[in-house]
């Protein structure tokens, strides 16, 4: 492959990124760095230290780190002296032995396809819309860090002073004083703190059974009842078309039901508030005087939501979208970490061994006995609000992730170093960064293409299972493990623990596909190096 393609590429992913920053873009992917940036308090410093690159008073010197990084990564690509980048012959040979074994080079050409949706970001899912045409003017408002009132666009009242309501604002497309176009991203919908009205869609009473839109089938999940002006009365859970649980907060003007149970198919009162008598308030519940209408979670087709909502009324598939962002975000920063960590410990420990092998084998072990959910909660109640997130949860995760590669990386190490080629290179004075980083590396090669995949999983394993106890991501952020914890407290929704346990059972699926194959590819016992 002409190396000048990458270089190209990486140096306009650079200068875009440079110029998105400075200009007020919100651009796929490129921001993720500086937004990233904006989360965590200590990646940015006052402006007075770099005024140039400073965005509202704020310089965010990870953003711009990341940038250069790029940029000088192109640049060396254009500069090195082969024209080409050519992959050793013994590593072209696993390659193709890879590519062969079907089920992993599919599995991985799907998971670099979710990554580009992924990458994708608001284009594909998000409130804002793309582009809105009025009055002759163009406005972008999914691309851009400002955000546009709704007097903008001509409206008033609240909506004037607030964010533009953009879904609503489509409806309007060609009415008087509306606008000319209005674009939507396929998933009109945030991943989270989007939650929306609740889909009002009629159901069917018959003989005292409530039934699905079409009558066919008993109605399964949280229902609410209308009265015609549209206020809520009452909302209720259903279970194959019968009231079933308990009914919380339940308000009608200033007339409140606090608890109310079913038992015995009789409907029992624990606590009553309110003006008016209790019969007085359940004279107002006969079927009939309103309209019963899904409540969230609302299921599947309902509204324009393809995989219905979650209990927040979020739409679960942009849900899951903001899921598998997290992931691919996790893993960009994961990885580079702990192997950085783990292979520059482990290669050392097994150069130069002796006392300092000792030690840091004891420092390992010690790290390793800690109990890492405890270390989680003790962290989490230390830690001031402003710095958690993601951050801190994969710098704790990297604390641990790192320690089992080094011994593998050790042991190999110690078995190259015992090679001709090393004792040829020592002869011919090359030092020891040298020696490690130009004749040894290359050879652990195999190993590190190895345990990608399983350092993939693990880390996806992590994630979920922190946000599932409750000790992960802050509620600004998807979770397909807090999807999960919703959907198995509310098993009569059915909808919600089944997208998120797809979600989690193809990926996984998929980077196990791709480890199994990576190690058969790279397996000596099945395949020589002479070939």
């Amino acid at each position: 492959m002409n190396k000048n393609v990458p270089a190209m590429l990486l140096i306009a992913a650079a200068l875009l990124g440079s110029a998105g920053e400075l200009c007020g873009w919100l651009l796929p992917t490129l921001s993720w760095p500086f937004t990233l940036s904006r989360e965590v308090p200590f990646l940015q410093c006052p402006s007075r230290f770099f005024p140039q690159l400073a965005v509202d008073g704020v310089c965010h010197w990870f953003g711009w780190c990341c940038m250069l990084l790029l940029l000088l990564t192109g640049v060396y690509l254009l500069l090195r002296r082969h024209d080409s980048l050519r992959l050793p012959p013994q590593f072209q040979k696993r390659l193709e032995r890879f590519c062969h074994l079907r089920r992993g080079y599919w599995s991985l050409l799907i998971l670099l396809g979710l990554m580009v949706l992924a990458g994708l970001d608001q284009c594909l899912v998000g409130k804002r819309a793309l582009m809105v045409v009025y009055e002759g003017k163009y406005y972008f408002p999914a691309l851009t860090r400002a955000v546009l009132p709704g007097s903008t666009f001509g409206l008033m009242g609240d909506e004037a002073q607030g964010e533009t309501n953009y879904r609503r604002l489509a409806e309007t497309v060609g009415l008087a004083d509306g606008p000319s176009l209005v674009i939507m991203p396929p998933v009109p919908f945030d991943p989270t703190m989007d939650a929306v009205p609740f889909p009002a869609e009629p159901l069917v009473w018959r003989e005292g059974v409530l039934y699905d839109a079409e009558g066919k089938q008993p109605f399964n999940g949280m229902a609410c009842r209308l009265y015609p002006d549209g206020q809520m009365h009452l909302r209720q859970r259903y279970r194959k078309g019968l009231a079933d649980g308990h009914m919380n907060g339940w308000t009608h003007d200033r007339r409140e039901v606090y608890s109310a149970s079913y038992a015995a198919g009789t409907l029992q009162w624990e606590q009553y508030s309110g003006l008016g008598s209790l019969q007085e308030f359940l004279n107002l519940t006969e079927p009939g005087t309103e309209q019963e209408v899904f409540y969230h979670p609302a299921p599947p087709l309902t509204g324009r939501h393809l995989l219905g909502t979650n209990s927040q009324g979020a739409d679960i598939l942009a849900y899951l979208f903001g899921g598998l962002q997290v992931n691919v975000k996790a893993a960009l920063f994961f990885l580079p970490v702990i192997y950085f960590i783990g292979l520059t410990m482990g290669m050392l420990m097994g150069y130069f061994g002796g006392h300092f092998d000792m030690v840091t084998q004891r420092v390992i072990e010690i790290l390793s006995q800690l109990p890492f959910l405890f270390v989680v909660m003790v962290v989490s109640d230390l830690v001031p609000l402003a710095f958690r997130g993601m951050f801190l949860i994969l710098s704790l995760l990297a604390l641990f992730g790192w320690m089992h590669m080094t011994y593998l990386i050790r042991t190999a190490t110690m078995k190259e170093k015992t090679r001709e080629y090393v004792a040829a290179a020592k002869v011919m004075g090359a030092g020891t960064r040298h020696i490690l980083f130009r004749h040894i590396l290359p050879n652990l090669t195999g190993i590190i293409v190895t345990l990608v995949p399983f350092s993939i999983a693990s880390v996806i394993l992590s994630l979920a299972s922190l946000d599932y106890l409750g000790f992960g991501l802050p509620d600004t952020y998807a979770s397909w493990g807090r999807l999960l914890n919703d959907g198995l407290s509310k098993l009569s929704c059915p909808w919600i623990v089944s997208s998120a346990f797809v979600a989690l059972v193809v990926v996984l699926l998929l980077v196990t596909f791709i480890g199994e194959a990576v190690r058969e590819a790279m397996d000596p016992r099945r395949h020589t190096y002479y070939e």
